[in-house]
């Protein structure tokens, strides 16, 4: 996508896209760079790209907070990032558990009838229209009562911590004995036709549409956007010294959150639409390339 690029930009060709990135004049004073995971910082096979150690301590020396911000369960994006996790902020669960060393920030837990109703649901319309599964996602764990390996293979990279249950809804089940944070919905072709609308149901939930295949369902209000704002709160970091990457609808409201909003090449169409800048695709280390161009960092990735 061509943008119209103003004084002080820095651009390069990439693909079909025209990359547009702020200059390091003019960020100079970002302090806090959150990044979603799944189609922004992860490449094309779901994995760390080269290069992100060097970059993450990079931001540290310039006293830049890094962030990850995504659908994923808090345990997954810590074990991603386990090497360098010490002080690091995760917005975990699309921003329904913010999590620091192990200790809760904030959190916004769905009330035990609200996270039954969408399990309902959610098995009424698999059972009439799609091949979906449930993943009730707690702060302890992650459960699921579907154990087939397709569904499985789906949830997996997203919930380190997952225990397979014979029934969600059982009375001495997870609502029993966790604090549910979000309730995750797969679809093994499509989720927009049937699950989203089946979840809009619901009186007083969040419900998003996080990728092709999951919807996702929280307490109202819930959303990355919500999460950073508060992060940036209690950093004392104003939303002028803030950067954000992100690729699809569940990154809005982050994106809004930030001065320096970049969407990624290839991202929704309404998420380059809101955003201020456009960076490398994920599959070419687009985050690390970004950062590297939009900071000075130096690092020769850019």
């Amino acid at each position: 996508m061509t943008r119209s690029e103003p004084a002080g930009t820095a651009t390069s060709e990439h693909s079909a896209a025209r990359v547009h990135l702020p200059s390091p004049e003019q960020t100079t004073d970002v302090r806090l760079v959150a990044v979603d995971m799944d189609g922004t910082l992860l490449d094309g096979d779901g994995e760390l790209p080269d290069g992100l150690w060097e970059v993450l301590e990079a931001l540290r020396a310039r006293g830049i907070a890094f962030a990850p911000a995504s659908g994923r369960q808090y345990a997954a994006l810590r074990d991603h990032f386990d090497r360098v996790s010490d002080g690091m902020v995760f917005l975990a669960e699309n921003g329904s558990y913010v999590v620091r060393d192990g200790r809760e920030l904030a959190s916004r837990t769905i009330e035990p009838g609200t996270a039954a109703e969408a399990v309902r649901l959610a098995r009424e319309v698999g059972e009439a229209h799609a091949d979906c599964g449930v993943v009730l996602c707690g702060k302890r764990s992650a459960y699921v009562e579907r154990t087939d390996d397709r569904f499985l293979e789906a949830a997996m990279p997203y919930y380190l911590e997952l225990a397979r249950v014979p029934d969600l809804l059982a009375h001495d089940g997870p609502l029993a004995h966790d604090e549910i944070v979000k309730v995750a919905v797969f679809e093994l072709h499509d989720a927009e036709p049937n699950v989203l609308p089946a979840m809009q149901r619901l009186g007083g939930a969040q419900v998003v549409l996080s990728s092709r295949h999951w919807v996702d369902i929280m307490v109202a209000g819930t959303n990355k956007g919500a999460a950073l704002r508060q992060l940036r709160d209690e950093l004392g970091i104003t939303r002028d010294q803030t950067m954000a990457f992100g690729d699809f609808r569940n990154d809005l409201e982050m994106l809004a959150e930030a001065r320096f909003s970049v969407a990624m090449a290839g991202a929704h169409p309404d998420v380059v639409r809101a955003a201020s800048y456009l960076a490398p695709p994920n599959t070419d280390r687009g985050v690390l390339r970004a950062l590297d161009a939009s900071l000075g960092l130096g690092l020769g990735l850019a």
